[in-house]
């Protein structure tokens, strides 16, 4: 597996619980005055582009001072998930956004052919890779929320359209690792919406096919919905699935992972994502210990549920600081032997 890499040379404890996040960080306030400007055209490229690189270095000193293990640069360059790539792809365009009535108004559409002719985050890693003293996760969307979170002008069947995606997203997996990415994470929101598993399935495994053994390649899923997932998608040709389970909606861990053979590693949401609500570090703690019931301490990675840009910023530093403090908690707590395991060994 790839989890070793991940293990500071510092670390102090016996058992490692590896810390990281989904993917996404509040922006600083004043990113969204100057892109105000910038879209005003009252600020050139140049100086908006020195914002999102002093944005990204303020998101790597929270999740440093935070102790994370594996930190993201915020995906600080992005205004969506999937339409901050409009720019990289032939036969992708922008939103149009003149309905307020229909939800693809606010996506992307599919207006021909997709191609792509350049790298999409190649330039953002390795700015942070540069910049980080640790470990940078790079996330994307994978190919079946880019294809489901569109407006299909140009195809006709959503199975075409998925195998294109799945074509564009291996290349820039393999980009990112060829840069030097050891982590690469497939945001798949929209799994959790949809019963096409086996179409999923073949989707990743030919990603997974690009995928150098020594990167880590990752599944998040969000939004529950996980008894149309589970168990099928812990046999995924994957290395490790995020799932969330810390907010009050989610789907209960016990239903999910229980009886459960893991093939994979889990990352296991612990703090809600959505809630202002910060949780301390006995609660975190709780939420691990709770995980490590179904999922053994060398398989297990603590996150929060999903991205943190809903949240205020220093709500998503105390929150994600008091989650790296309970790991480290709960790995002293399984040294000394004061966790008992019912479930996972």
């Amino acid at each position: 597996m790839t989890r070793a890499q991940f293990r500071p040379d510092d670390h102090a404890s016996d058992h490692f619980i590896l810390t990281t996040v989904v993917g996404s960080h509040p922006r600083p306030e004043w990113i969204n005055t100057v892109q105000a400007s910038y879209q005003a055209d009252e600020l050139g490229e140049a100086a908006y582009q020195e914002a999102l690189e002093d944005g990204c270095r303020a998101v790597i000193a929270d999740y440093t001072a935070a102790g994370l293990d594996v930190i993201t640069d915020g995906e600080i360059r992005r205004d969506g998930m999937v339409e901050h790539f409009t720019p990289f792809i032939d036969g992708y365009a922008p939103p149009s956004g003149d309905d307020d009535s229909d939800w693809n108004a606010h996506m992307p559409t599919v207006e021909g052919e997709l191609e792509t002719l350049e790298p999409w985050l190649v330039d953002d890693f390795t700015f942070a890779h540069q910049l980080a003293d640790r470990p940078v996760k790079v996330t994307l969307p994978g190919p079946f929320t880019f294809s489901s979170f569109c407006s299909l002008d140009a195809y006709d069947e959503m199975e075409t359209l998925i195998d294109d995606f799945t074509g564009l997203v291996a290349g820039e997996v393999e980009r990112l690792a060829a840069a030097g990415a050891r982590w690469i994470q497939l945001d798949e929101p929209a799994l959790g919406m949809s019963p096409h598993v086996e179409i999923a399935r073949e989707s990743i495994e030919q990603i997974a096919s690009h995928v150098p053994a020594s990167v880590r390649l990752g599944l998040h899923v969000c939004s529950g919905n996980y008894d149309t997932l589970a168990p099928d998608i812990f046999d995924f040709a994957v290395d490790e699935v995020d799932l969330e389970f810390a907010s009050e909606d989610a789907d209960a861990i016990d239903q999910v992972l229980g009886e459960v053979d893991l093939g994979v590693d889990v990352s296991v949401g612990v703090v809600d994502s959505q809630s202002k609500d910060i949780e301390d570090i006995d609660t975190i703690a709780a939420n691990i210990r709770n995980a490590l019931q179904y999922v053994p301490a060398d398989r297990l990675t603590v996150t929060p549920d999903c991205g943190l840009k809903p949240l205020p910023r220093s709500v998503a530093f105390e929150k994600v600081s008091n989650l790296a403090s309970a790991a480290r908690l709960v790995e002293a707590d399984l040294d000394d032997d004061r966790i008992e395991l019912t479930h996972a060994d």
